[in-house]
């Protein structure tokens, strides 16, 4: 009976207008990830204040980050086999799968002693780690995947904010505990979650008009994952390079948002997260949108990077207003985060599903997305123990601030030189299919 109701629905879908279709799946994407937000962020509402890890100078919730950031960037490592070669069959049961031992880490989380709960932060990234791959192989390789996944990437910018704030309701309207709260918060958003999955695994495959357009998305073996890598191993290098220092600088912002905003004046503020965030949110949401009426794949990946480009640069002229104070400290961490997350958000999303269907490489784009996360998230944890061992003296704003003038210069040269060597590429397999068709 279940296999007839999804046949039914997903036939309907294939059926439906195209936007019918783009509505359903952007909202069925867009939950889905936003709800595992809620089983991976809450415990960063958290201050923690006054504990040290085992009588060092490294702070408990430092700790706290790194633990669960080594689970989740292991979990990117395993994603490039796992996520690259898994079946549609198999997909629906790994997200269930996946969130429930992430729900069962929180847990131990709130009932273990203080030097076994980094273990549970470290179980509950594990398996999360792998969760956008599998939501992003439903989208990629449609003629709308620019909207799909622009839907898809705002969930995470919006819901960061949302299930922090829901974890500070949790602990002050509540009563709450710091180490019971992020198990709380994973239960009310267990249920959204589940719903969503279900109805994100209807969504139809790929057809001809799409293959056409944006080339056959494959899984890929060992081998094709060495050919591609091989192929484009000079430009990856750069842009990769480049990712590593975004998701560092993203994941600072995001992991210490609460001590930030505190030393802006804004630590008392009900909602400052969602605030912040929602306009985080708009402001990536509609530049990655626009990207769907560029129809050519070779100029919609010149203008992907000319975005990433800006958004890199756009972080020292925020900074610089902030330093002169022609702007607020609020104003400030939302124009940061538009600048970071443009040149962020299209490594998971747009980007390499345009340079597949601009070069024609055969394979799918998770598999590429997974390799920048793993190295992205082996970055990050660098940056957290750099912070505490060899910035300890420096607060997490000044740290910020620093970090913002560093990564703004040295990302967009890397992103300069690997768009120039990609967008060559691209341009040469074109020409020689014009040439072949003419």
């Amino acid at each position: 009976m279940r296999e007839r109701g999804q046949r039914r629905l997903t036939r309907w879908l294939a059926a439906a207008p195209p936007w019918v279709m783009v509505v359903f799946a952007i909202g069925a994407s867009f939950s889905t990830y936003f709800c595992m937000y809620a089983f991976r962020k809450p415990f960063l509402a958290g201050e923690y204040q006054g504990l040290k890890l085992l009588g060092t100078a490294v702070n408990l919730k430092t700790a706290f980050v790194i633990s669960q950031i080594i689970g989740y960037a292991l979990s990117k490592y395993l994603g490039i086999k796992f996520c690259s070669e898994v079946t549609r069959r198999r997909r629906l049961r790994m997200l269930l799968v996946l969130v429930a031992v992430a729900e069962i880490a929180l847990l131990l989380f709130a009932v273990f002693p203080p030097q076994f709960k980094l273990l549970a932060l470290f179980a509950n990234g594990l398996p999360l780690g792998m969760v956008w791959g599998l939501v992003v192989w439903h989208l990629e390789g449609r003629r709308t995947s620019e909207l799909l996944l622009a839907g898809l990437s705002c969930s995470f910018i919006l819901a960061s904010g949302v299930v922090k704030d829901v974890g500070r309701w949790l602990i002050s309207a509540h009563g709450v505990s710091e180490f019971w709260m992020p198990f709380a918060t994973g239960l009310v958003f267990l249920v959204p979650f589940v719903v969503s999955a279900l109805l994100l695994d209807q969504l139809p495959d790929q057809d001809a008009t799409d293959e056409e357009a944006r080339s056959p998305r494959e899984t890929m073996d060992g081998g094709h994952r060495v050919s591609f890598l091989r192929r484009f191993l000079v430009p990856l290098a750069m842009l990769f390079c480049a990712y590593i220092f975004l998701t560092a600088y993203r994941d600072y912002r995001d992991n210490y948002g609460v001590e930030i905003f505190a030393e802006l004046g804004y630590g008392q503020q009900p909602g400052i997260f969602t605030r912040s965030e929602t306009w985080v949110t708009l402001g990536v949401l509609i530049p990655l949108a626009l990207l769907f009426c560029i129809r050519n794949n070779f100029w919609g990946l010149l203008t992907a990077f000319g975005m990433m480009l800006g958004g890199a640069l756009s972080l020292t002229v925020s900074t610089m207003l902030f330093d002169r104070g022609s702007i607020s400290g609020l104003t400030w961490m939302i124009l940061v985060g538009i600048g970071s997350y443009l040149a962020y958000v299209p490594y998971g999303s747009i980007l390499f599903d345009r340079m597949m269907a601009s070069t024609r490489a055969i394979g799918t784009a998770v598999f590429a997305i997974y390799v920048a996360d793993a190295l992205g998230y082996t970055g990050s944890v660098v940056v957290q123990i750099y912070k505490d061992l060899g910035a300890g003296e420096a607060t997490p704003l000044a740290f910020f601030r620093s970090f913002t003038y560093a990564l703004s210069f040295g990302a967009a040269a890397l992103i300069l030189v690997g768009s120039v060597l990609i967008l060559r590429s691209g341009r040469v397999e074109n020409m020689d299919q014009e040439t072949g068709s003419a």
